[in-house]
Order: C-alpha cells, then structure tokens, then sequence
C-alpha cells in the first residue's frame, strides 16, 4: 500500500500511525536503528528540520522504504497534494 506524504509533517503522521500499528513505543522504534526517543518524536512532529539519516533509520526501524513517484504520472492525484 502507498502512503502519500507530500509534505514532511505529513510523513511524520504516517510514521506515527504505522509504529503505533505495529505497536512500538517511540523508544522502542528508535532503539532498534540507534535513535533516541526524542529524534523519533521530532520526526514524527514534523520531519522537515530531521537530519535525512535518522529519517532514514527509523524508515528502516518501522520495516519502512520510501518511494519516489512522478506526480505528473498521476494527474488525479495532483489536486489533492500540497507542496510544501
């Protein structure tokens, strides 16, 4: 399944939404990938100012990869995204 994140505090939610899923506690995701529970709030608050490395980690920590999608390959999807 996708999860369209077109901004970072919306990737932040999703990533919320899947470790509470899966339930992990925010120190146990970030324990598995050698991140502080504090980095793991901090991106799920709202990844932008998150170093892409521990973005990265906690990806990996939650079983996550993140994809890359031409937006112009879905023009239906368009109205609904933000940039950011």
């Amino acid at each position: 399944m996708d999860y369209p994140a077109p901004t970072p505090k919306q990737l932040g939610q999703i990533l919320k939404r899947y470790r509470t899923r899966r339930g992990l506690s925010q120190q146990q995701a970030g324990s598995r990938v050698g991140l502080k529970q504090s980095t793991v709030s901090a991106i799920e608050t709202d990844a932008a100012p998150s170093r892409v490395a521990s973005l990265y980690r906690l990806l990996s920590s939650l079983g996550l990869e993140l994809v890359l999608r031409d937006k112009t390959m879905h023009p239906g999807d368009r109205k609904s995204r933000r940039e950011w």
